[in-house]
């Protein structure tokens, strides 16, 4: 085939239409037409609008997941934090608890011991403060320990008291610590006096009387005893000093088949709960003092004394 009659076009496969350059500057116009178009004249406001109305659904439910995530996230972080915050709420309350219990106990103990001091400011004799250390390990009396004892000046026999009333009495003492046996203990007996009528009797320790826990024992039916009648220490016994509160009378049970009446009283001491206490020194015994015989310039008995009086 003879060379001039060969077609030398491209094939349609081949064509490419407008340059690349071409394209550009085309489009390079368009792109500076639609930003100066819709800065200006807000040409693509409704398209936007449009656009952005349209993909709303799809954008919230791709959204839901990540909420989800950090809801769940906060929820639990918040938990932990409530809990974390109780846990600190809790150990405060529970010191400030502490701190309030221990305050109470200081001012419950202040104010026992003013009452023993204003107790102690009343009595005439000797005595020493002291301590209540711990209850005596017998189930069959009544005793307890303070922690004053031979070293400190306390002897056996001692009257002990705190700020309501008669306590009981030093019946053991050690080095540095002493026994006192209450005076509810059934071994245990004080002369008092019935401040209301003068009556002396004699008040004992009755354990197992229940919450009174003192009798007097051997009073007549006919004997004038109320209720509510306040004993105190007589002083006849050399032990105790005289006026001190023991006891009120709880119950009068005057019964029809005995001549005596069964009298149940009521401690004013603190025999339960004590914390300090005062112990007295014995007053000792009490003798009448006998008048001295007058003896005259010649050694003989003046004639004024009933021993002269006597003398053959």
């Amino acid at each position: 085939m003879p060379l001039g009659t060969l077609d030398r076009t491209p094939p349609p496969f081949f064509r490419q239409g407008p340059s690349a350059l071409s394209k550009l500057m085309v489009f390079s116009a368009m792109a500076v037409f639609l930003m100066v178009a819709d800065a200006r004249f807000h040409v693509t406001a409704p398209l936007r609008n449009a656009l952005a109305t349209a993909l709303y659904p799809l954008q919230w439910a791709m959204l839901q997941p990540i909420e989800a995530t950090g809801r769940i996230s906060a929820y639990f972080s918040s938990l932990s934090q409530a809990q974390k915050n109780e846990s600190e709420v809790l150990q405060r309350l529970a010191l400030q608890s502490e701190k309030a219990l221990q305050l109470e106990q200081m001012a419950l103990e202040n104010r026992r011991l003013r009452e023993l001091l204003a107790m102690r400011e009343r009595i005439t004799t000797s005595s020493l403060g002291a301590q209540v250390l711990y209850d005596a390990a017998d189930p069959f009396s009544r005793k307890l320990v303070i922690d004053r004892g031979q070293a400190h000046g306390v002897v056996a026999g001692s009257p002990v008291i705190d700020d309501s009333g008669v306590l009981g009495q030093v019946t053991r003492v050690y080095p540095l610590v002493s026994e006192v046996t209450l005076l509810i203990d059934e071994d245990q007996a004080i002369p008092v006096l019935n401040s209301r009528t003068g009556v002396r009797s004699v008040i004992y320790g009755q354990q197992s009387a229940g919450a009174s826990g003192l009798e007097l024992r051997y009073t007549l039916a006919n004997a004038d005893l109320s209720e509510g009648d306040l004993l105190t220490t007589s002083g006849i016994d050399g032990v105790y000093p005289a006026g001190l509160p023991v006891a009120r009378i709880a119950k009068v049970e005057r019964r029809a088949e005995s001549s005596f009446t069964r009298i149940s009283c009521l401690p004013l001491a603190r025999v339960q709960g004590a914390l300090h206490v005062l112990v007295l020194a014995p007053v000792g015994p009490t003798r009448p003092t006998l008048p001295q015989p007058a003896v005259g310039p010649s050694g003989r008995l003046s004639s004024d004394t009933p021993f002269a009086r006597s003398a053959p």
